[in-house]
């Protein structure tokens, strides 16, 4: 029996595209990122629409609060990854980030913002986008994976992430950053830490063998372990298959750990009943998004935050103005 965590948010932003394409402006430093020559852009597109619409009805059948917005644009062909231009704290405080690659800098939305301040308890926001001007990079909890138990930012260093906006986050939302380097099989940087790391109440999912320095690995897994959660070890097969790219969220009944099909069938069963002594997992086909180079995890922007006023929802999924279910 799971226990409420601060660790798992009850609720979730996604956003439903309308042009999904594998961004060509991420492709040289993301080495997780694909292309499908078989199928016409539009086919991709439809399909990925079709993914963000099943998985957030699954979440909702599980009692997650999913709060899906249209994205019509067609410059913004990453928008699907909501988590890495705004991430939401307990207290009422919601940061805004600033992103590596420019057409990716488009996906910032006002009506976000104000859903979250209409339906949530929200104090401030800080907003730290400014500092792409001066080329200087966060991106969000894709760049981070944040321990809101410990109060931990676990960091890979990459062109999406800089040392200096990441110890400006961790001052003004009571961090401590541990920043380290990881690689994939040819020694490339990692682009996002949260393909690397998923942080649940009671387990940690860890591409521990991409960590090439010994002694920050230790140290590593060590901190993780003072806040007495397992650390599930993930191979760099299971890192590929996007087993890392996880996110557990509170359900009705629990805590759930929503993740790819994919990355569900790369598991082993030693792994898969370690994490079901905690959470339920909820698998999800995105196959077509999963070419963008991110998965579930990257799809969910989880809410840390306090609701005004409850409601029940139509199918689970919450409506307000210049959102659709």
């Amino acid at each position: 029996m799971s226990r409420q965590s601060v660790q798992a948010p009850k609720g979730v932003v996604m956003i439903r595209p309308r042009h999904f394409t594998p961004n060509p402006m991420t492709a040289a430093d993301n080495s997780f990122q694909s292309s499908d020559e078989k199928h016409a852009a539009a086919a991709i597109a439809s399909a990925a629409y079709d993914e963000v619409t099943r998985m957030a009805e699954g979440l909702s059948a599980a009692g997650v609060i999913v709060h899906v917005f249209e994205d019509r644009a067609v410059t913004t062909p990453d928008s699907v990854f909501p988590n890495n231009w705004f991430s939401t704290h307990s207290g009422g405080h919601v940061a805004v980030y600033p992103m590596y690659s420019a057409n990716r800098q488009k996906e910032r939305r006002g009506d976000v913002i104000e859903m979250l301040k209409n339906e949530y308890r929200v104090q401030d926001v800080i907003d730290y986008s400014g500092l792409e001007k001066d080329y200087v990079y966060l991106e969000g909890t894709g760049a981070m994976v944040l321990d809101h138990v410990g109060r931990v930012a676990y960091a890979i260093r990459s062109n999406r992430t800089n040392e200096v906006a990441l110890e400006r986050f961790c001052t003004h939302f009571n961090f401590e950053p541990m920043v380290f380097d990881a690689g994939d099989r040819s020694g490339k940087p990692i682009y996002h830490t949260n393909v690397l790391m998923c942080i649940g109440t009671e387990f940690v999912l860890l591409g521990t063998q991409m960590i090439p320095d010994l002694r920050r690995r230790q140290e590593i897994v060590a901190r993780l372990e003072e806040t007495g959660r397992e650390v599930i070890e993930l191979s760099i097969g299971q890192i590929e298959n996007f087993a890392g790219n996880a996110m557990e969220l509170e359900g009705s009944e629990g805590h759930v750990l929503a993740l790819s099909a994919r990355a569900h069938a790369a598991l082993n069963q030693e792994q898969i009943a370690a994490i079901e002594r905690s959470a339920m997992l909820l698998p999800f086909d995105v196959s077509t998004i999963e070419l963008a180079g991110g998965s579930v995890r990257c799809m969910l922007a989880g809410i840390h935050l306090s609701r005004r006023t409850p409601h029940t929802l139509s199918l689970g999924l919450n409506k307000c103005p210049n959102q659709t279910s």
